[in-house]
């Protein structure tokens, strides 16, 4: 009897579109692969307990992107309900949604990161930044590159614009040179992509936007800079405490060398998206892909305590 899936979307963050797309997309994969699939579009926290309690799903795709998505909050939930879901429990998500704490265990273990501080909306308004220019300001907790600035000079900071001031943001010094990034599956990686977007840099656009991006594959870099990529994405998935599926990007140039950008826990699953690419390329389809991370679904078991 094959296993019943919920394929949860949508969500409460800025990449509702981007996970209704991946969400249709993940439903066909998995039904091709026999599974008993049932969908739920979240737009409402008390809607989605009763869809649960209706549908009794054995396992939750969570194709959710960004805030209440990929930073713990869901992951928190189907850990107390008991329920298995895909890709990172809830320590990992709320680690890897968090770029500042990212950087900081990130360079704990010898990843190299750009010099950085974060600050809320408002002090950066109002105090600036001790990072030199260029620079880029971008929330501290957020995905699918939403809200990031390049900011080159005073003109460009006068650009800088976010709606709450208490929002937490990342100012950090920009890294010129190749855009890359990396899958991680089940603890390994094998190659890395090069993007080279059409418009300043890899923005929502140019992510989710047909012929705005090349994907080079493999990219286009020295050996010794592919293998470092390589290994600092494996071994920040492992610290982080990724479980089966992340993906890591990071800036190149023979200056700087490999620097790290952030990690995401819950990369995206759209026909465009980098994971799926990646996979083909070592041989794995992307039904074959969404059926992993739904085998390898878990939840944080509730332990009785022993005194």
């Amino acid at each position: 009897m094959s296993k019943k899936v919920m394929v949860v979307m949508g969500g409460f963050s800025s990449e509702q579109k981007v996970s209704r797309n991946s969400g249709r997309d993940i439903v066909e994969a998995l039904k091709s692969k026999g599974y008993e699939v049932v969908t739920h579009d979240l737009t409402d926290s008390w809607a989605f307990i009763e869809a649960l309690k209706r549908e009794k799903p054995e396992v939750i795709f969570n194709g959710l992107y960004g805030n209440w998505g990929e930073d713990g909050e869901i992951q928190g939930v189907l850990d107390f309900l008991q329920i298995p879901y895909t890709h990172s429990g809830l320590k990992a998500s709320a680690l890897g949604m968090d770029k500042f704490l990212t950087k900081y265990i990130a360079r704990e273990n010898g990843i190299k990161v750009a010099d950085c501080e974060k600050m809320t909306a408002r002090d950066f308004f109002e105090y600036g930044t001790k990072i030199n220019f260029p620079y880029v300001v971008k929330p501290v907790c957020d995905g699918s590159s939403v809200g990031v600035y390049i900011v080159h000079n005073e003109e460009d900071k006068a650009k800088v614009f976010y709606k709450d001031p208490d929002e937490e943001v990342l100012v950090e010094e920009y890294i010129p040179g190749h855009e890359l990034t990396v899958m991680v599956l089940n603890g390994k990686a094998h190659v890395v992509t090069e993007l080279k977007a059409k418009v300043e840099f890899y923005n929502y656009k140019a992510k989710y936007t047909d012929g705005v991006t090349d994907h080079i594959l493999p990219a286009n870099i020295p050996e010794t800079a592919a293998k470092t990529c390589i290994a600092y994405a494996e071994k920040l998935h492992q610290k982080i405490g990724c479980r089966n599926l992340s993906r890591v990007d990071f800036r190149y140039n023979e200056k700087d060398d490999v620097v790290l950008l952030e990690i995401n826990t819950n990369p995206g699953l759209t026909t465009l998206s980098l994971v799926p690419e990646q996979a083909r390329y070592i041989g794995i389809s992307y039904a074959d892909l969404c059926e992993q991370l739904v085998e390898t679904a878990a939840c944080r078991k509730i332990q009785p305590l022993y005194l």
